[in-house]
């Protein structure tokens, strides 16, 4: 990152606003999918194991490319970032809103997300060389307040543009705002950099695409093939040794792609297994509470966004508190806190039924996301204040890398779950039917397998975040430190 950001006295607010209004866009879009999910499997004829893909790969290419921010960010300059990830967002956004079929629906996504995979930690960075420890907790939380607003409004504004409008009208409304975005970055940002002779090191970005990749196509395609599956366990297989060989060579290279020396940090690294448990646990929800509430309850797109408004308002507006108290008090009381009531309303989510009210529904998912606003900024930015400066871009790389993998995997997994589950139920059902087996009971068995499927998977999420409690104990408030690795 050009040093000329470090060296200011004064925070390069331009520059800030225009990369949060990017990632704001692009976060948007990460879960501006989830209400026409049902919508998108009608129309296109997928079922859930598939259309889940349109959220999987769009963290799979994130947990794909981010690695390489770290490399990015210290060669190049944030316009040439910023310019690069919204021209491949706007393509993108322009190739899904025009598919006529699943595949290039996806492809579309995957190209969003390769331009969202640049935005997040280019963003990160500049704020953490920007603001001292001591008030990098507030500035988080305004960072914060910025992203969590965008999934606050995304489920409500999609749910009515896909109850009024064809769902491809969420790209169509998408597309202008991105090329906007990008043309104003065209013409207002003006850093330079000066010359960096850093090469990428390619074996290194195949290692960790087949490593990421195979473990995630792994975890998604068990719900359809099974666990018995050779390509399923096999890819898994592969994808452990690649990423293990992907860790060994960064030990060994004068300029890793990824500097694995971040994890000597243990604040960071205690940050890191708290945040990778957590999204394990948190991003099926986003997927199931819109299929249960449109699927089992029958409610509407558009209803199904107001209900998982004030959740995400409540997470927005708490971000810049949350802040302020990180910078007063630090995160372990914060994080204990949160994830005490995250345990509880994911506990209360595995007993929904038939009969469970739309209040109900409300409560809980706000209950939840106001969980996750006291763990995931505070937890994340008290890691990151442990490393010192040069490490910074290996750092948010690593966080982000990790978010999003370990959300696409617990996605997939707890997916994965409910359907197995669905299945079981289905049969042992379909076995105590006595006589003809009409469409009317077999649609009954179907709404009661799918719903005894979803209570699993919220439960198996319980523990999951147990495991994240119990490590929260163990934060201790951190200061950067020393460089202790001799590459540097």
């Amino acid at each position: 990152m050009d040093q000329s950001l470090q060296n200011n006295e004064r925070p390069p607010y331009l520059i800030l606003a225009i990369l949060m209004i990017g990632a704001f866009i692009s976060f948007l879009n990460s879960t501006f999918l989830n209400v026409a999910l049902p919508s998108i499997m009608q129309e296109l004829n997928v079922d859930t194991a598939t259309v889940q893909w349109l959220s999987t790969s769009y963290m799979l290419i994130n947990g794909i490319l981010i690695p390489t921010t770290a490399f990015l960010i210290q060669k190049f300059s944030v316009r040439q970032l910023f310019l690069v990830a919204m021209s491949l967002f706007t393509a993108g956004t322009i190739i899904a809103g025009f598919a006529g079929y699943f595949p290039i629906l996806l492809v579309g996504r995957m190209v969003q997300a390769s331009g969202s995979a640049i935005m997040m930690p280019l963003l990160m960075n500049v704020m953490l060389i920007s603001f001292p420890v001591a008030k990098r907790g507030s500035a988080m939380g305004i960072f914060g307040l910025i992203l969590m607003f965008a999934p606050a409004i995304g489920p409500t504004l999609s749910g009515w543009i896909v109850e009024h409008y064809d769902w491809r009208m969420l790209f169509h409304f998408i597309a202008p705002i991105a090329f906007i975005i990008l043309s104003i970055g065209f013409f207002l940002l003006k850093d330079k950099k000066d010359k960096v002779e850093m090469k990428l090191d390619l074996f290194s970005l195949v290692l960790s695409t087949i490593g990421f990749g195979g473990l995630l196509y792994g975890f998604s395609s068990a719900g359809t093939m099974g666990w018995g599956s050779p390509l399923v366990y096999g890819t898994i297989i592969i994808g452990i040794l690649s990423l293990l060989w992907f860790i060994l060579r960064q030990s060994k290279l004068k300029v890793p792609m990824l500097n694995f020396s971040v994890f000597k940090y243990p604040m960071f690294s205690l940050a890191t297994i708290i945040t990778v448990v957590l999204n394990i646990a948190l991003f099926s929800g986003f997927l199931l509470v819109p299929i249960y509430a449109q699927t089992i309850l029958g409610i509407s797109p558009m209803e199904t966004g107001l209900m998982m408004l004030p959740g995400a308002i409540l997470n927005a507006f708490m971000s810049p508190v949350t802040g302020r108290l990180f910078d007063k008090f630090g995160g372990r009381g914060l994080a204990i806190l949160g994830l005490t009531v995250i345990t509880v309303t994911t506990f209360s989510f595995s007993h929904l039924s038939f009969d469970t009210s739309y209040t109900s529904l409300m409560f809980l998912h706000a209950a939840r996301m106001f969980g996750m606003s006291m763990v995931m900024m505070p937890v994340s930015t008290n890691g990151l204040n442990q490393l010192p400066p040069q490490y910074y871009p290996h750092g948010t790389a690593m966080n982000n890398t990790l978010n999003q993998v370990s959300g696409a995997i617990g996605t997939a997994l707890l997916i994965t779950i409910m359907s197995t589950r669905e299945e079981s139920l289905a049969s042992e059902l379909t076995a105590k039917v006595t006589g003809q087996l009409t469409a009317e009971i077999e649609q009954q068995i179907a709404l009661e397998s799918m719903l005894g499927g979803i209570n699993f998977a919220f439960l198996v999420s319980t523990f999951i975040v147990i495991a994240a409690l119990i490590l929260a104990f163990f934060i201790k408030r951190s200061t950067p430190a020393l460089v202790t690795d001799p590459r540097k």
